[in-house]
């Protein structure tokens, strides 16, 4: 039954506590001043022309003598503050008043509930125009740590907008407490206990609830309804801990512009997509479209309908975990995939977090979870592992270098590998090196991990040399090319460990860094190349064919990208040029090659020019060039397909 009410007369009458299942109060952020603004200018307007308005509907629940809103807590909190100012500014002192506004609280954080006690309780001098929030925040019994606290930085706003919009009004407790010019009506819900779920519904008649407190109070309802959380203390459970530990940890950590419900929601969004994926019950097709679809929005409405009992338990977990533990540093280098900070910043705030970081992440959990104690260096190798399977890019010979894990069916297989793996993520070099894997996901590396492994395993001393080798910018965690120029063949005895040194000083050297097409050291790179000789001839070009209509003769290019080179150094035909080439680089350097190069009799004018003349390849700005069928000149062209001879350069 409907019941028309002041707010002091609610307040008179019983207590009103916000419930914990509400949201902060945040009609006074920053973001939302306008609305809150909006709103006491209207009862502002109301207390000058002494005239009635109504608030519209306030719903909720008599609990004994407590009265917990579903549906109002925004406009009571700002009701209460504007009390509060009329009762400081005019009524200062007056015991059954101030005890009365003690009635009001927030179950949702025990500091919001000690800072409205506060407020209440000490004198705050609202007879000048100096602002109330300072005069709060340096005042004695005001603690710093509350600034954490988005409902008290929220009031502490409005508090402010409040002596803005009032200062000059007089007589503002008589207004709202004796003439009852601003009243609202009051449901109690006698019939319902506190739902969460007819919290969400009755919150979506009026004001927009975000993502994470719909979210929030979806799964605090599941958890209860289907008791999830038997045998937990109410400060144990989903509820309590979401608005008190786990928050804090994310405030203390990730809180950027107030950002917070975002920041939960990419942690809860990742936690759901990691489930779904390790999830067997889910049809392949149904769980890759789930996995895309969270991917793709964080904020899906669905998410609630993915959490079961599992799902919840690994949720609750995540967050103990990491609420009570540092940020952890990799030492070791990620590439393109290096988080700002640790891979759990990128998760929370981004951006752009992709498949590939939530597989790091989950990585990085299941270790967290399976091991008894942190281990700095047993980490990094797990980590670095998994870093050199899902760094192994899909290289096309444009040099185009795409991640391996960029759809949901390899973000399932990745998931997949490690839950494989992480039987051993305590020692992955040891497990390895004596367990068969049987994930078919990113195979070739997976294969080229375990001979790491058996290396590192038996010769621990080798450990360092490996993690170097593999570090490098081009190769990127993949060595099957440094280990075939050191004699590996199939068996780790084969491989000449002194060599392999000379050759990671040459990747350490030559190709740490992606070089820009015309950067000087690429083009003595070219050149040098130019110089080696595979079965009688000095064609590495010969890698990629094509044909140039204007002069009817073949085109080839020059690598006109570095990241091409990841390809080539893979493919049967140019394996043999760049190995040559590194065993020269080993004793000599570009300039040296070129310089101590003499011409063979069967190598054509216009290739020994471009050896050894420094501006002809340098002039060639997309390093295209085309070779007439009698190899007499050659032309470097002045684009990838130009239409005609003009403005190419001869070279005979």
């Amino acid at each position: 039954m409907d019941n028309y009410k002041t707010f002091y007369e609610l307040i008179s009458s019983k207590k009103i506590q916000i419930p914990i299942i509400q949201r902060d109060y945040a009609q006074g952020r920053i973001s939302n001043l306008d609305i809150c603004k909006d709103f006491l200018n209207t009862i502002k307007e109301s207390l000058i022309s002494k005239t009635s308005i109504n608030l519209d509907f306030v719903y909720g629940n008599d609990i004994g003598d407590t009265f917990q809103p579903l549906d109002g807590q925004q406009r009571l909190t700002t009701l209460f503050l504007l009390h509060w100012y009329a009762f400081q500014k005019e009524k200062a002192g007056d015991e059954t008043i101030e005890q009365t506004l003690l009635n009001f609280s927030y179950q949702t954080r025990l500091s919001s509930r000690r800072f409205c006690e506060s407020l209440i309780k000490n004198r705050i001098d609202c007879s000048n125009e100096q602002s109330i929030s300072d005069l709060i925040r340096d005042s004695e019994w005001y603690y710093l740590s509350w600034e954490q606290d988005p409902t008290i930085r929220a009031m502490l706003n409005s508090i402010d907008l409040i002596q803005n919009l009032f200062f000059d009004v007089e007589k503002i407790w008589e207004a709202l407490a004796e003439e009852r010019l601003v009243t609202f009506n009051l449901l109690v819900l006698e019939n319902f206990g506190l739902s969460d779920d007819l919290y969400i519904k009755m919150n979506a008649r009026g004001r927009l609830l975000t993502p994470f407190e719909n979210l929030k109070a979806e799964i605090q309802d599941k958890a209860s309804t289907n008791n999830w959380e038997a045998g937990k203390t109410a400060t144990e459970k989903f509820a309590h801990k979401i608005d008190t530990e786990w928050t804090d940890f994310l405030w203390n950590k990730y809180n950027v512009n107030n950002s917070i419900d975002r920041v939960h929601m990419n942690f809860i969004s990742t936690i759901i997509m990691i489930s779904v994926a390790k999830n067997p019950s889910y049809k392949p097709t149904d769980r890759l479209e789930i996995v895309r679809r969270i991917n793709d929005n964080t904020n899906d409405r669905m998410l609630i309908k993915l959490i079961d009992e599992t799902t919840f338990n690994y949720l609750y977990d995540c967050y103990e975990l990491y609420s009570k533990m540092n940020d952890i540093d990799l030492n070791l280098v990620m590439w393109r995939h290096t988080p700002n900070k640790s891979i759990l910043n990128q998760i929370m705030l981004g951006p752009l977090t992709s498949y590939t970081h939530k597989v790091l992440f989950y990585a990085q959990t299941e270790y967290l979870f399976n091991c008894q104690s942190f281990d700095q260096e047993k980490y990094d190798d797990w980590m670095r592992v998994i870093r050199n399977i899902v760094s192994r890019g899909d290289v096309s010979k444009e040099g185009k270098r795409p991640d391996i894990v960029r759809s949901p069916e390899a973000f399932s297989g990745a998931i997949s590998l490690i839950n494989e793996l992480e039987q051993g993520c305590e020692d992955i070099y040891s497990y390895l090196s004596i367990n068969t894997i049987t994930s078919n996901f990113a195979r070739s590396q997976t294969n080229e991990e375990i001979v790491k492994a058996k290396i590192i395993a038996s010769m621990p001393q080798k450990k360092a040399l490996i993690h170097e080798v593999e570090d490098n910018e081009l190769l990127r965690g993949r060595i099957a090319f440094p280990l075939l120029c050191a004699g590996y063949h199939d068996e780790i005895s084969s491989i000449d460990f002194d060599y392999l040194e000379k050759v990671s000083t040459v990747f350490k050297t030559y190709f740490n860094k992606e070089l820009d097409s015309n950067d000087e050291e690429f083009d003595l790179f070219r050149r040098a190349l130019l110089t080696i000789k595979v079965n009688g001839y000095y064609r590495y070009y010969e890698y990629w064919w094509s044909f140039w209509n204007a002069e009817k003769i073949t085109k080839r290019k020059l690598f006109p990208l570095f990241r091409e080179l990841e390809y080539f150094i893979g493919q049967e035909l140019f394996i043999p040029y760049f190995q040559k080439l590194v065993d020269e680089l080993i004793d000599h350097s570009y300039r040296e090659i070129i310089d101590d190069f003499v011409k063979p009799v069967n190598m054509p004018n216009w290739q020994y020019r471009l050896i050894k003349e420094d501006e002809l390849i340098s002039s060639c700005d997309k390093k295209y060039i085309a070779i007439a069928e009698d190899n007499s000149y050659c032309y470097l062209l002045k684009g990838k397909r130009p239409s005609n001879s003009d403005n190419c350069i001869m070279v005979s």
